[in-house]
């Protein structure tokens, strides 16, 4: 029997969406199938994303930018938008079962010296990991998703 799927989305695919998926693909396990998406793909995952996970043990070198219309076509149990705008534009996917919005500011428009960017970067990866991190132990008590 195929894992329910978890499909998470924002705007470009190329940050908040790329941290969420690692981090609830580790915290959850084998019990979902987790995947990004967007809704205008900036066509790259952003290096400091690359980076700021490499920091806590996960890679997402191998991490690509996507439609969201790949999805399209495949039952996507619970839909999860990490920013405004995909929360707006997203559709209903076939055989989709929950929705929910959490919204994490975009550390790919941070500003300053390179500390302080890396330094959004890893606060908003910190608050992806305590959300997702939290949802992937609900899943584990057997909560709905």
């Amino acid at each position: 029997m195929p894992k329910p799927v978890v499909l998470i989305l924002c705007t470009g695919n190329s940050c908040r969406s790329h941290l969420a998926e690692g981090i609830l693909r580790t915290a959850a396990g084998d019990l979902v199938e987790v995947c990004s998406a967007g809704s205008k793909p900036a066509g790259f995952v952003h290096p400091q994303a690359i980076a700021v996970m490499r920091e806590i043990g996960l890679d997402l070198s191998s991490h690509r930018s996507k439609h969201l219309s790949e999805f399209l076509d495949r039952k996507v149990d619970t839909v999860i938008t990490v920013c405004g705008r995909a929360d707006q534009a997203c559709p209903i996917f076939p055989g989709q079962v929950n929705r929910h919005h959490w919204g994490f500011d975009d550390p790919a428009h941070a500003t300053g010296t390179d500390e302080q960017i890396t330094a959004e970067f890893r606060r908003v990866r910190d608050e992806i990991r305590r959300v997702f991190g939290a949802y992937a132990a609900g899943l584990r008590e057997g909560r709905r998703l």
